[in-house]
């Protein structure tokens, strides 16, 4: 039996302690994200899906197909039904054409799926930036302060959203002309994002400040005040980077329920208007011949369940990656 000196193994185990001890959040999250298998298949299919809506409307334009051109000769004259079986889908328009008009449906998943990703990725963002700040303010300040936003988050969850959104759709959009937004689907997309964002900030700043009444007791913030810091560098530079796990949680959860919810409303008249097209709008224009072609429903109906089920799980993986108490 070799003995090993005492000194190799004090540096073997130093380098392991450093080893471990040395890597970020960053790098341990990743670690063990990398280890999920249906995390990485779940984060590859979303990377190709960001990259068809950014790339995807000059890939149409490359193969020659269009979401506005109307194919008249695809389609009957007697109810406008397409030529060919399952909805006209041929090598020249592998998932068929639109009943009524003969528009590609590749084609307008594409262009529909840039504008749905725009809507909910900005929502997400300001709803995040609004639900962060108003959350940090509120739990470290306290007193009226904590009261006053505590009793605005409660008004704002009391309003019935759909019936609010529905009923000024029309206002708010002429409105949001009136101020220097584009007249057109443009105001109706700022007018999603807007809503989007006022009625759902209150849910993530309730977590926050629950986060924030906990941390504010800690050590570092105490030794932060003893040095004269001031609070905006307490809010943002002390507190803060202690709340990103449950941020980045609240953000892969809310991304694809807003996606949903844009299908939503784009369903019941309240989105994007023709020609131009989302998951929504392309649902309700198939209920009225699923029954003759029943693709018109399947093919944007499961390319938008894929796209929030990715969301989900991949939400749920790193929420199980962020827990410090997860046993990896």
């Amino acid at each position: 039996m070799v003995a090993v000196p005492s000194s190799e193994v004090a540096g073997f185990q130093g380098e392991a302690q450093a080893q471990t001890s040395g890597r970020s959040l960053r790098q341990i999250v990743w670690a063990r994200l990398s280890r999920d298998r249906l995390a990485m298949v779940c984060m590859v299919v979303l990377v190709l899906y960001y990259l068809i809506a950014i790339v995807g409307p000059v890939v149409a334009g490359v193969f020659g197909i269009s979401p506005y051109t109307l194919h008249s000769e695809l389609i009957s004259d007697l109810g406008g039904k397409p030529f060919g079986a399952l909805g006209g889908i041929s090598w020249a328009h592998p998932l068929g054409v639109e009943w009524g008009t003969g528009r590609d449906i590749s084609a307008q998943l594409m262009f529909g799926l840039r504008i749905s990703l725009v809507i909910a990725t900005s929502a997400t963002l300001m709803t995040v930036a609004l639900g962060t700040v108003i959350g940090i303010v509120a739990g470290y300040s306290g007193g009226w302060t904590d009261n006053l936003i505590g009793r605005l988050m409660d008004l704002v969850l009391a309003f019935p959203f759909l019936l609010i959104v529905l009923a000024l759709s029309g206002v708010l959009t002429d409105r949001l002309t009136s101020l220097g937004i584009p007249e057109g689907n443009v105001s109706h997309i700022v007018y999603l994002i807007l809503v989007m964002s006022v009625f759902g900030w209150p849910y993530l700043a309730r977590i926050v400040r629950g986060q924030v009444l906990s941390l504010r007791e800690r050590e570092f913030v105490e030794a932060a005040v003893a040095m004269g810091a001031n609070k905006r560098r307490i809010l943002f530079t002390e507190i803060l980077p202690n709340l990103w796990a449950p941020i980045l949680v609240y953000a892969t959860l809310t991304l694809p329920a807003y996606i949903g919810l844009e299908a939503v409303l784009s369903f019941l008249g309240v989105g994007v208007l023709p020609p131009d097209v989302t998951f929504g709008s392309m649902l309700a224009s198939s209920v009225s011949y699923f029954q003759v072609v029943p693709t018109y429903l399947f093919i944007p109906g499961t390319v938008l369940v894929i796209l929030v089920v990715s969301f989900n799980l991949l939400g749920d993986a790193l929420r199980d990656a962020l827990d410090p108490k997860a046993v990896h």
